[in-house]
């Protein structure tokens, strides 16, 4: 069984970072940074300019980029090949729920659960464009609740671990290559991309992707934490707050990064599941539980049976601005953290089957999140649907900080509810804090053990950059979650070869382990 694996390079600059990547990364960094601090109006106006422009003419490759994704992912999964195992091992290195646990942590963690209790109030004072229902109506909350499993369900999970995942753990587990963005176009360029200034490139435009993604939920997250315990215990909600905030969440997942995969990451992440599950059975058990029962069961069916009208909405269905803050701008979020997303899926899943990893990322995990949408989100909706608060005038100005806080107290528990989420909230900020301090630190080493004083340093690199941005003001952050949408152009074409890339990775990978095909 052909199960080569590559040796840490432990050498000079290698164990330190691919200085090209290094300076490429940095330097953005330092202009977004330095044209906010000189110019702030005309970098807003640049990059909005470049969002709008993006989402009218690519929105929809992006669309279908992620539902090819998913149903090549789902077609290998079934197949012969599904059995094959990534690494070659016969048992998996991390337990199944510890894997889980990383799994759901991560891959949507901060984004997910900042807009878990607002969105689907959001599309329910709203109605989304495929919604015949008036809004704010009983009729409305089942479109409501699966417009957001469309934007956080099967297509956002499958494109950022399935077929890119498989493609990165056959180069690295059977032909020695390193675990770098750079090898998801090894199948199609072969040693060319692996040499030069290219394939640094490729690496530092899928870390500047992370970069953004990840710098905007440790952001919001400050302000959100700031405004929660200035309304719960009536601490100043300043910037000094926010910037503590700052400080103790970057304290947290770098310390976590620092100790590696095997130990805090999975210590955190299997906290986090934890918490989350005594906090879903409290809203289940005392809140409203047949309206939640209820939601979720017309809302899953409402979303499957609607699956195409939603995936496939464009510009000519949809207003334009809808469609540029809601369904592109998550799908180019996701785009943009695939590469190291795949790079922490393919490290923490050997030994498992290429089915298991498939199935846990593009399904299991999905409807995990459906369901703590419904919770959360659903418990909203009820509360809004019988009056026991407004939240139309927050969600229509954006401020999901208000909409989280405002369901979180309407809870039972009250307080201490709204108080244990506002922790829940902090500690998936942190584990995907920490699992991309990871991931970016092992883009720059080429291998699996990156130095602890890289990881260590990229962690307090994007705090840095969060607290700066802070201090101009939350619109900063803004300007940089727009941004995203613009780095996922080059990233959906590096990972656009997966599509055909993917599956002969699994069947290669199935056929060095004697798998009839």
């Amino acid at each position: 069984m052909d199960t080569a694996i590559p040796t840490a390079d432990t050498s000079g600059i290698r164990r330190i970072g691919d200085p090209l990547v290094l300076a490429l990364t940095m330097g953005f960094i330092f202009l977004f940074v330095g044209w906010s601090l000189t110019d702030a109006e005309g970098l807003s106006a640049v990059i909005n300019s470049g969002f709008t422009w993006t989402a009218k003419y690519l929105g929809s490759f992006f669309q279908l980029l992620l539902l090819a994704t998913f149903f090549i992912a789902l077609v290998v999964a079934f197949g012969r090949a599904g059995v094959a195992r990534l690494g070659g091992l016969e048992k998996p290195e991390i337990s199944t729920f510890r894997w889980l646990s990383m799994i759901l942590c991560t891959l949507l963690a901060g984004g997910g659960v900042f807009f878990a209790a607002g969105e689907p109030v959001y599309h329910f004072v709203v109605a989304p464009p495929v919604s015949t229902a008036e809004a704010g109506t009983a009729e409305a909350v089942a479109p409501a609740m699966a417009q957001s499993f469309m934007h956080w369900g099967f297509l956002a999970w499958a494109v950022l671990g399935s077929l890119t995942a498989l493609v990165l753990a056959h180069a690295h587990y059977v032909k020695g290559k390193p675990l770098q963005p750079r090898t998801l176009l090894y199948p199609v360029l072969g040693e060319r991309v692996m040499q030069g200034w290219f394939g640094g490139v490729v690496d530092s435009l899928c870390v500047i992707a992370v970069v953004a993604g990840t710098v905007g939920p440790i952001g919001f997250l400050a302000t959100q934490m700031s405004f929660g315990l200035h309304e719960l215990f009536g601490v100043a909600d300043t910037f000094t707050t926010q910037l503590v905030i700052l400080t103790l969440l970057a304290g947290v997942y770098m310390t976590s990064a620092i100790t590696g995969v095997h130990k805090g990451i999975q210590i955190l992440s299997r906290f986090n599941v934890i918490l989350a599950l005594v906090i879903a059975a409290v809203i289940f058990v005392f809140g409203p539980t047949l309206f939640l029962t209820n939601t979720y069961l017309t809302s899953m069916g409402e979303y499957v049976s609607s699956f195409f009208a939603m995936s496939t909405l464009t510009s000519e269905t949809a207003p334009d601005w809808w469609m540029k803050w809601w369904t592109v701008f998550f799908f180019a979020w996701f785009i943009g953290y695939t590469p190291l997303m795949s790079i922490f899926v393919a490290r923490i899943s050997r030994g498992r089957s290429i089915r298991q990893t498939i199935l846990a990322v593009a399904i299991l995990a999905p409807i995990a999140t459906s369901i703590w949408f419904t919770l959360l989100g659903g418990s909203g909706i009820y509360y809004q649907l019988t009056g026991a608060f407004d939240l139309t005038s927050a969600l229509n100005n954006f401020s999901f900080d208000v909409a989280t806080l405002t369901v979180a107290e309407a809870l039972p528990g009250g307080t201490l509810m709204a108080a244990a989420i506002l922790l829940l909230t902090t500690i998936f900020v942190a584990t995907t804090g920490d699992s991309m301090s990871y991931a970016i630190a092992t883009v720059g080493a080429g291998h699996d053990e990156p130095h602890y004083l890289v990881r260590a340093f990229w962690g307090g690199a994007m705090a840095l950059m969060a607290a700066i941005l802070l201090y101009m003001g939350a619109g900063q952050i803004g300007v940089l979650q727009q941004f995203i949408v613009i780095t996922a152009i080059p990233v959906s074409l590096i990972i656009l070869p997966s599509l055909w890339t993917g599956p002969k990775a699994a069947y290669a990978m199935a056929r060095s382990q004697g798998v009839a095909l």
